[in-house]
């Protein structure tokens, strides 16, 4: 299976959370039934949610055996748990609580006073991620990683200009000045994400448009961290036509949307 990176355009919001949501459920499934278990990234933003309650509102995801799936996140909001900003409450309300997960399952992130400092919960994420991995891998190897791109072009809390987009060595880092609030924040680093069989960015809106142009069109990643994206075996763009208005024509796949009979594995 070769590596490569496909942009499917939607016609609108709606229409992008259903169809990612479809192909998640079949894609899903078929992990399963080949390896048996399966870990899935998730993260944040209104269209990260969308796809959630997508999959919740779909008849076909009690086809899945969801609690063969470990769910961990790509990165955080450092805020107490169960505040409504972070990802992983958002992410329950979307969808987990409906499954009937076993807790072991759901991996979040850590919140304020759970560790001494934000550096010291990065290492213990980080420690929790080397628990589930395989052989002398550090972490997991996630079969479906979700991500959002902001207007700036960031993915996960890895930001323009930053340095924590070069890094190589740590699994998981403290960020402590975001451009957005709350500035402290933690997240996976680019190795890691990267590791990942399938990323699915999924963005919508004309403010999207300009950086995913430029992701697409070979920037770098300390002006675009989103250009860094690279899965194992598939990068995905879902987007809508407006966040589509400057993807290169030949990027762009001619069955705009998946189908059952439209298989990018």
């Amino acid at each position: 299976m070769t590596n490569e990176r496909r942009v499917l355009v939607h016609p609108d919001k709606e229409a992008l959370a259903g169809s990612v949501a479809a192909r998640f459920i079949t894609k899903i499934i078929d992990v399963l039934e080949e390896q048996g278990s399966a870990h899935v990234s998730l993260t944040g933003g209104s269209m990260g949610s969308a796809v959630l309650q997508a999959i919740a509102t779909s008849s076909a995801r009690h086809s899945v055996d969801w609690d063969k799936i470990d769910f961990w996140w790509s990165d955080e909001r450092y805020l107490p748990h169960g505040d409504p900003e972070r990802n992983d409450t958002q992410a329950r309300e979307a969808l987990l609580d409906q499954l009937e997960l076993s807790p072991d399952r759901v991996h979040t992130m850590p919140a304020p006073g759970e560790h001494a400092d934000i550096e010291a919960a990065a290492r213990a994420y980080a420690d929790e991620l080397a628990e589930a991995a395989t052989g002398d891998a550090r972490h997991p190897r996630f079969d479906v990683t979700f991500l959002g791109v902001g207007p700036d072009g960031h993915i996960a809390s890895l930001f323009p200009e930053h340095a924590s987009v070069h890094e190589t060595e740590r699994t998981v880092i403290a960020e402590t000045e975001s451009p957005k609030p709350p500035a402290e924040r933690l997240t996976l680093t680019l190795p890691v994400i990267n590791a990942s069989d399938r990323i699915w960015l999924v963005l919508a809106g004309p403010d999207k448009a300009g950086a995913l142009g430029l992701a697409l069109a070979g920037a770098s990643i300390d002006e675009v961290p989103a250009a860094g994206i690279q899965g194992r075996k598939r990068t995905v763009f879902f987007v809508d036509t407006e966040a589509a208005a400057e993807v290169p024509e030949d990027l762009i796949q001619p069955n705009q949307y998946w189908t059952a009979s439209h298989d990018i594995s």
